[in-house]
Parts: C-alpha cells; sequence; structure tokens
C-alpha cells in the first residue's frame, strides 16, 4: 500500500514538473510567439462569429483553441494555458494506457504537441482536438460492454468528426477489438466487436466523402484538418505524430500490462523504473524542444510587440545592449530613435540596411508590413498608415481578422474623420473581452471635434497628416517627407526620417537644398 502511494506521488510530481517546465518555456523564453498568435485572430462574443467556425468539422475544437488564443495577450496566462492543456493530454495518455513500467513514456505524445506549438503559424485549435478526442477515449472506456457500447461507437466516431476534424482517428484506434484489454477474452463477443467497429469506420469515410461535395473547402482539408495550422496547405505532420504516438504508446503499454497482469507486484515495482524512463524522455525531448525552437523569430517578434505598445524606452535599452540584424528590427530600432529625436545624431552607432531600414517597401505578408505601418502613423501619414495595415490584414493566410488591425483601422479613420468606418470597427472590438473597455472610451470620441483636436495622440495626429491629397506610390520620397514637414514643422519626427533618408542614399545635394530652404 506505501508503495502505490508512493507511486502516486511521483507521478503527480512528474507531471508537475512538465507544466512548470512548460509554463516557463513559454512565458519567458518565448512570450512573444504568443503575442504573434493573439494579434492574427480576433475572438469576439458574437452567436454569427461562433457559427461560422463550428459549422465547419473540426469547428468546436478550434473555437475553444481561438477562445484560449485571445489569452495570450498576456504571455503567462498563455503560458499557464499551454502548460494544462498539455499537461492534461500527458494525464489522458497515462489514463488510456493503464500505466505500467513505461510510465515515461505518456509524456511524449504532449513533448510532441509542445513541438508543435513552436511553429508560430501552427493553431492551438490543433491541441485542443488531440485533448478533447483523449477526453472522449477515456469516457468511452468507462461504458459497460454491450449493445449501448456498439450503437454509441457507431455515433460517436462521426460526431467526433465534427467536434474535433481527422483527429478523431485516434478515437476509432484506440477502440479497435483486437487492442490488448480493448474487449474482455469471457465474453466471446469479437467477431460482433469488429462488425460494428469497421461499420463505424465506414461510416466515417462515407461522411468525410459526402462533406467534400458540399463544403466550401478543398477536399483535401477533410483529411487531414481545416483549424490546425495557419497554412491552409500544410499538413501539421508533428501534431499528427503526437496524435498516432497516442495509439503506437497504449498499444505497448496495454500489452505489457496484460502479460503481467498476473504479477501486480511486479508491476508496481516499476516503481525503479518509473523515474529513469522520465527522466530519459525528459532529456530527449527537452534538448529537441530547444534546439528546434525558433529564437531568432522570438527577438524580431519581441521588438514588433514593443513597437506595437509604443514603448520607445524599453527599444533603446534593448538595441543598447544587442543591435538588431534584421529589417523589423532596424526599423523598429530607427523608430524609436526618432521619437526619441535621436535619429540623426545616433542612428551610424547601429546596424543600418540603407533606406531598406528606415521605411522599407510594403510586402505582401501579414507580418513585416506592421512596423512599417506604425512608423506611417507616428509620422502622420494616416492613410498611408491605413491602406498598410488593411493590407497586412487580408494577407493572414487562415483568413482571420485581426485585434490589432482592427484597433489601428478604427484609429486611422477617427484620425482622418471617416467616423462612420471607425463605429464599424469599435462595435467588432466591443464584442472582444481584452479590446472592449478601450472600444468603449473611443467610440465616445466619434464626432467630437473638440475632444479629438484635445487627445494626446488624435489630436497630434491631426495636425501632423497631410493636408493634400497626392498620388502614394510603393516607395517613400523625400518629397513626401518633405511635403509631410512643411505641412507642420513641429512634425519633429519627419524632419528626422528626411534627414535620415538623405544620410543614408549620401544625397548631399537634397540635403543642403532642404537646409537652405528650410533656413
Amino acid at each position: 500500500m506505501k508503495r502505490i502511494v508512493q507511486m502516486k506521488f511521483l507521478r503527480i510530481l512528474y507531471t508537475l514538473i512538465f507544466a512548470v517546465a512548460v509554463l516557463l518555456f513559454f512565458g519567458w523564453a518565448y512570450p512573444h510567439h504568443l503575442h504573434y498568435q493573439e494579434q492574427y485572430q480576433l475572438f469576439l462574443f458574437d452567436t454569427a462569429y461562433v457559427w461560422d467556425v463550428v459549422r465547419l468539422p473540426g469547428g468546436i475544437a478550434d473555437l475553444l483553441g481561438r477562445f484560449c488564443t485571445q489569452f495570450f495577450l498576456f504571455a503567462w496566462m498563455g503560458a499557464l494555458i499551454i502548460a494544462l492543456l498539455l499537461s492534461g493530454v500527458q494525464l489522458l495518455t497515462l489514463r488510456l494506457a493503464r500505466w505500467g513500467h513505461l510510465y515515461g513514456l505518456s509524456f511524449i505524445p504532449a513533448c510532441l504537441l509542445w513541438l508543435f506549438l513552436l511553429d508560430e503559424n501552427a493553431l492551438l485549435g490543433g491541441v485542443w482536438a488531440v485533448a478533447l478526442t483523449l477526453l472522449a477515449s477515456w469516457i468511452f472506456d468507462h461504458v459497460p460492454r454491450g449493445w449501448t457500447r456498439r450503437i454509441l461507437l457507431f455515433v460517436a466516431i462521426p460526431v467526433l468528426y465534427w467536434i474535433v476534424g481527422p483527429v478523431c482517428v485516434l478515437f476509432f484506434l484506440l477502440q479497435a477489438p483486437r487492442l490488448p484489454l480493448a474487449a474482455s477474452k469471457k465474453e466471446g463477443t469479437q467477431p460482433v466487436e469488429s462488425v460494428w467497429y469497421y461499420g463505424a469506420f465506414v461510416i466515417l469515410v462515407l461522411m468525410v466523402v459526402v462533406l467534400s461535395f458540399h463544403l466550401p473547402v478543398p477536399a483535401e482539408r477533410l483529411w487531414y484538418g481545416i483549424h490546425y495550422h495557419r497554412y491552409p496547405t500544410q499538413i501539421p505532420w508533428l501534431m499528427w505524430a503526437a496524435t498516432l504516438s497516442v495509439f503506437v504508446f497504449t498499444l505497448i503499454a496495454r500489452a505489457w500490462a496484460a502479460r503481467h497482469s498476473s504479477r501486480p507486484d511486479k508491476t508496481m515495482a516499476g516503481f525503479t523504473v518509473a523515474l529513469p524512463s522520465f527522466v530519459l524522455v525528459a532529456a530527449v525531448m527537452g534538448t529537441l524542444v530547444w534546439k528546434n525552437a525558433n529564437f531568432k523569430a522570438e527577438k524580431v517578434m519581441r521588438y514588433d510587440f514593443m513597437a506595437r505598445y509604443q514603448q520607445w524606452n524599453r527599444i533603446l535599452d534593448t538595441i543598447s545592449k544587442e543591435k538588431p540584424n534584421n529589417q523589423i528590427g532596424v526599423t523598429v530600432q530607427n523608430l524609436a530613435l526618432g521619437m526619441k529625436g535621436m535619429l540623426t545624431q545616433h542612428m551610424f552607432e547601429y546596424n543600418q540596411n540603407g533606406i531598406v531600414g528606415l521605411l522599407p517597401d510594403v510586402g505582401t505578408d501579414a507580418i513585416s508590413p506592421l512596423p512599417t505601418a506604425e512608423a506611417f502613423y507616428q509620422l502622420g501619414m494616416i492613410s498611408v498608415a491605413q491602406r498598410t495595415v488593411f493590407e497586412a490584414q487580408e494577407a493572414i493566410l487562415d483568413f482571420q481578422k485581426s485585434g490589432r488591425c482592427y484597433k489601428r483601422l478604427a484609429e486611422t479613420n477617427l484620425i482622418l474623420g471617416s467616423y462612420e468606418v471607425s463605429r464599424k470597427y469599435l462595435l467588432a472590438l466591443r464584442k472582444t473581452l481584452f479590446y472592449r473597455d478601450w472600444a468603449d472610451e473611443t467610440l465616445q470620441l466619434l464626432g467630437d471635434e473638440k475632444a479629438i483636436a484635445n487627445h494626446p495622440e488624435y489630436g497630434r495626429l491631426r495636425q501632423m497628416t497631410y493636408k493634400e491629397n497626392f498620388f502614394f506610390g510603393d516607395r517613400v520620397t523625400p518629397q513626401m517627407l518633405e511635403s509631410l514637414y512643411r505641412s507642420n514643422t513641429d512634425n519633429r519626427l519627419a524632419y528626422e526620417y528626411l534627414i535620415a533618408f538623405y544620410m543614408l542614399t549620401g544625397d548631399r545635394e537634397g540635403y543642403d537644398r532642404f537646409l537652405h530652404n528650410t533656413h
């Protein structure tokens, strides 16, 4: 009895160690990947939005993933959610496998999902799909054998397909009649079980085939998943490896348990094996996680995050310790220097990339345009910033909307006086959890010219923006910056950027002409 209590304590301790490791990794070493995930979705507490998600196979898991992702606005809260979810996967794997000497293997599926989440385009809905499938399998294991179980199996697989998507194949595999311990040998019902089992499989296949003719998604995505990865054509191999590893581990563990069922004391003697197996898996999987983590992308996302929240002092502290050497980092670095009036004096103390590092050409992706749009916004090029943000949002690969983009589009339209358009974005943000208060406050400004003029940010930017319409090409020119500065000579940032533009291009003639005309 003492040995059993000791084993239960150790299992709880190992799971707790795993959860803490996940929490510290995502909260301390990988927080900006969580911020990245949050900014490329917009979870709305709205029936039309919910229906649009759940009407497709796997929609329930996707909805849960989106709901949790909104909390990634706060990195430690997001890290806690991931830690609890992966720990749940490990515990359910442990329950389904009916633990024996091979205890450490129960962490492998959860660790593979951890590896899956290292990809910034991996969606949390995929992890929820695995967790819900394991939960359904564990509940189904407690259903008494007989006709009730057979009928429930027939119904559960297609229903589960709609809830979690094709990951439900794991449920099907775990109910295999010849899986060790899946059915009692005394019942002698293997032929009957097999008929119902394969009948349920036929129903699942026919369901997918029929849906491929009626749903507005490519047929192949019904087989490998709609809501597991942001890239529509990307097959999430790591998530599928985690899914299938549950079945493989369960098969091995149950076979081991069946072999040693007549020697329960020796099976419990696995106490001496549990610790080494856990340490071995922890060492191997921990190494894989650290080696495959994209810390270079994490640094880039950190600069983007700091620009989003206008943390200019923090940016200056960061670049004093490590000089950025990528386009986004250099763009944010120069913007922070300009906002502090230090660009023209200190720009060459840091890495530069020509004018591309000052105001880069706007790309066609959803990532790189946002720091550039922040520079346009702070310069007073509000219309250009608005167009850039809108195009970035439309480039999101899984066609979601962005809370960050919606907020900025509401602001740019408010500054430009397009109040009804701004209202549209603000009313949408009112249906969110964390943008609601800001949307309520900003709605009060619509149409109130005096309040906008007195606003410390919107009033200033309205005074700085262009007073005349002009054609904006794909590249910022010194003439655009000069026009921006001459329309409001208090626009110190436009002055800094114009001088920096001449210095980076070596245009001494343009530089002298501008200074002569200015004085």
